[in-house]
């Protein structure tokens, strides 16, 4: 298996220049400990900084080397999330969403490595300030939840070049091993991976959920606040999610005011669908989903996603004089 030796792979001590990006219905601790194990670096999903979440999914971790990633808005409304996590002495911690300067100081005496996911270049600057080890940008192709300014292929080498040396991780779109092939080559250092490592069989997504997953393409993908909405999710309107497009977000896209003075009624209506009822329940995806067509151990992604960067990169246009 070929090895692609970057910036991030040396700074984080890890084999391949691959992080599981820390979805909170999908990465959970065995997720995280099969990427670290097939030499990425898994990373678990906080939630909403839920402390009893990030216990049991550390926990499930076990002794295997992870990070953790944290919604910046809901960490500092559970600020000892944050002990709890430290606690268990991760690699690293990833905050997003929010000004990080509140928080970087304990991390860094901790001992861990700070990542900090962006999606503007006013952002990237700001987490340099704020003394991110790795940034991440993050385009709007991403699923869940992104900004609505930037796609990746525009966003990545303008922070490359903002914050360099800093390591920077391209996300959103990014499914397979031309992605990191087309990263490397804006300038980037590696990759988060969302949307791939849901159709795993560590995924923490049920079996229709990865199903849907297979069966979807990304012109079917939609930015959209109406499932934060009615399931009263307090998400910064700068930050919609990217999801599957269905019945429900058809109905109420362009009504959100009318949905949020509803939301009581309307919540009790869509946790009344059954999980597996899709026209209504929200499965998030990003651009890349065309790219999924299988449920293989993440540790065979990985694989796949380095040996084919490799022959891309091999393989790419030759330089004519």
């Amino acid at each position: 298996m070929p090895v692609i030796e970057t910036a991030l792979t040396r700074l984080l001590g890890i084999e391949h220049p691959i992080l599981l990006a820390p979805m909170g219905s999908a990465a959970g601790g065995r997720l995280a400990a099969a990427v670290t194990n097939a030499g990425g670096l898994g990373l678990v999903g906080s939630g909403y900084a839920n402390t009893a979440a990030v216990r049991k999914e550390l926990t499930e971790a076990g002794n295997t080397r992870v990070g953790i990633g944290f919604i910046l808005w809901a960490l500092e409304k559970n600020p000892e999330a944050l002990d709890v996590a430290l606690d268990a002495k991760p690699a690293a911690v990833m905050l997003s969403f929010g000004d990080p300067t509140p928080f970087t100081r304990r991390i860094k005496d901790a001992g861990c490595k700070i990542i900090c996911q962006v999606q503007t270049l006013a952002q990237a600057r700001a987490a340099a300030a704020a003394g991110a080890d790795i940034i991440i940008a993050q385009g709007r192709d991403a699923g869940g939840h992104a900004g609505v300014t930037r796609g990746t292929m525009g966003l990545v080498p303008a922070v490359v070049d903002a914050v360099g040396p800093i390591p920077v991780v391209a996300a959103g779109g990014i499914a397979d091993g031309r992605g990191l092939a087309a990263a490397l080559a804006l300038g980037a250092a590696g990759v988060s991976m969302g949307t791939r490592f849901t159709a795993t069989r560590e995924s923490l997504w049920d079996a229709a959920m990865k199903a849907t997953t297979l069966a979807a393409g990304g012109d079917q993908t939609e930015q959209t606040r109406v499932f934060d909405v009615v399931r009263g999710a307090p998400w910064p309107t700068i930050y919609p999610g990217r999801a599957l497009r269905n019945d429900f977000s058809n109905r109420w896209n362009g009504r959100e005011d009318e949905l949020a003075a509803r939301q009581a009624e309307e919540e009790k209506a869509y946790l009344a669908a059954k999980d597996d009822d899709f026209t209504t329940r929200v499965v998030w995806a990003g651009e890349g989903v065309d790219l999924v067509n299988d449920i293989p151990p993440a540790a065979e992604i990985i694989e796949r996603t380095v040996a084919q960067a490799a022959q891309t990169l091999l393989n790419g246009a030759k330089l004519v004089r």
